[in-house]
């Protein structure tokens, strides 16, 4: 079987060299190549679907044709036209889509893969498209949608017509009914992100999240050869380094590798420290900035929209005198980061997860994989993934029950960090991930096609925004 994963956002090189450094890359790229990979030990040939980038400001995106350094008579990478050369955030691709549409019909020619799988509101618009003129089926995989983001933003005070020039919401929440309506499975990371996200009122008539036919739950998972408890794998080399980093490497720390995006909260684990003394003297806080050692003294090394989150960070810290108490880490790969967890795992740390939202949470089962007890937002994924006790929830819009949240995981470490192990390897992995994906793609490969009358409608959700947000 050969199955194309359709993710014209982001990118991928072997060395994930980009992996944090733009909101379109992150998890959601791990996501795929991970998969994609687990598909390859399966035996099933995979090809990963994405924009080609000939950018001087992003090496590593050139090549038509490339691989992940392993598995490559398996699963590949192709980079296809679209948009021409340069470097594009998600909400530009809109208008080029086709484009890379007709790229991929020609790049197949009379060898169409058995099945698409798509990514985002922009795969799944890709795979409505595909779907017709390559005869294939799709499965929707969105990550996050739409709603939830205008849902976010609109309640900060900012209209439509103020957010819609730079987030695109009347196409990409079009491209979102299109894909849900069209697919012949919509796969969620948890029921609650089944029933939430795509109940939203915005998404009505699309699909209906009652039907258990159109959906399949299957979590995501782990790369267990980087996120293992593990340390004395570790090179001495890369340990030494990341201690040098480290205010005092022997103390517990409550460790955020999030985003420097607001939705991350970041900003809320250091009012935790401030609002708590049992905190702040029980504990370090590590936090993790890529592409800088000091941000105290190389902030500007960061995008301004960082800049913009770091600074009141650093402000804060330094107006409650907590200096002394802060590290900062600058983890360069996966596997820096997971060597980094190990080490602190070994002083009886926990992991914050603070997002004021978060779908599923990667990050959290793989700081678990390490050793570090979880300490994770109540609102979305964590609150299913750690329900049997493996981790800790807390509010994250509560900075003093965020904090006696991160003294309780402290003070549990060892049994929370022996919980976390088990529950990710019985249950998170990626050949796990790859096997429900594959079950779920050979029975709908075997349906036939939806009966499509109307071709591809205009990418245009405005009348119905609107109307949502009149209430």
């Amino acid at each position: 079987m050969k199955i194309a994963f359709l993710n014209p956002q982001g990118n991928f090189d072997r060395t994930d060299a980009y992996l944090t450094e733009h909101p379109d890359f992150g998890g959601q790229l791990v996501y795929v190549k991970e998969v994609a990979l687990a598909l390859g030990r399966l035996g099933v040939h995979v090809d990963v679907l994405t924009r080609r980038i000939r950018d001087p400001q992003w090496h590593g995106f050139e090549d038509d044709i490339d691989d992940f350094g392993e598995l490559a008579d398996r699963v590949r990478i192709v980079r296809l036209p679209c948009g021409g050369d340069s470097f594009l955030a998600k909400e530009r691709l809109w208008p080029h889509l086709p484009e890379m549409a007709d790229a991929i019909v020609s790049f197949y020619g009379d060898q169409a893969p058995d099945f698409l799988t798509a990514h985002y509101a922009d795969g799944g618009f890709l795979a409505a498209c595909l779907q017709v003129r390559l005869g294939v089926g799709f499965t929707l995989t969105g990550h996050s949608l739409g709603a939830q983001k205008l849902d976010k933003l609109a309640g900060g005070g900012q209209s439509f017509e103020e957010l819609e020039p730079r987030y695109r919401f009347a196409q990409r929440i079009a491209a979102e009914r299109l894909a849900m309506a069209r697919a012949a499975r919509v796969i969620t990371s948890t029921t609650e992100e089944r029933l939430g996200q795509y109940g939203h009122a915005l998404y009505r008539g699309a699909i209906d999240t009652s039907n258990d036919a159109r959906f399949r739950v299957i979590p995501p998972g782990i790369n267990t050869e980087i996120f293992h408890a593990d340390a004395g794998k570790d090179d001495p080399a890369v340990l030494n380094r990341l201690r040098r980093m480290v205010r005092d490497p022997a103390r517990r720390h409550v460790v955020v590798a999030s985003r420097l995006d607001p939705k991350k909260n970041v900003a809320g684990v250091v009012e935790a420290f401030c609002v708590s003394p049992e905190l702040a003297d029980g504990a370090h806080l590590a936090l993790f900035v890529r592409g800088v050692d000091d941000p105290w003294q190389g902030i500007d090394a960061l995008r301004a929209d960082e800049q913009a989150v770091l600074q009141p960070i650093l402000e804060r810290v330094r107006a409650a005198g907590l200096e002394d108490r802060v590290s900062f880490v600058n983890a360069r790969s996966q596997r820096e980061l997971a060597a980094a967890y190990r080490l602190f795992a070994a002083s009886g740390s926990v992991f914050a997860l603070p997002s004021l939202f978060e779908p599923f949470g990667l990050a959290p089962i793989e700081a678990a994989a390490c050793g570090l007890a979880v300490v994770a937002t109540r609102n979305g994924g964590p609150s299913e993934i750690f329900a049997d006790g493996a981790g800790l929830l807390m509010d994250p819009e509560d900075p003093a029950a965020m904090a006696q949240a991160f003294v309780e995981g402290l003070n549990q470490h060892a049994e929370l960090a022996a919980k976390g192990v088990e529950r990710v390897l019985s249950t998170y992995t990626w050949d796990k991930t790859a096997k429900v994906y594959l079950d779920t793609i050979s029975a709908a490969s075997k349906e036939p096609l939806p009966a499509i009358e109307d071709g591809i409608p205009p990418l245009d959700a405005s009348e119905r925004i609107q109307a949502y947000l009149a209430g």
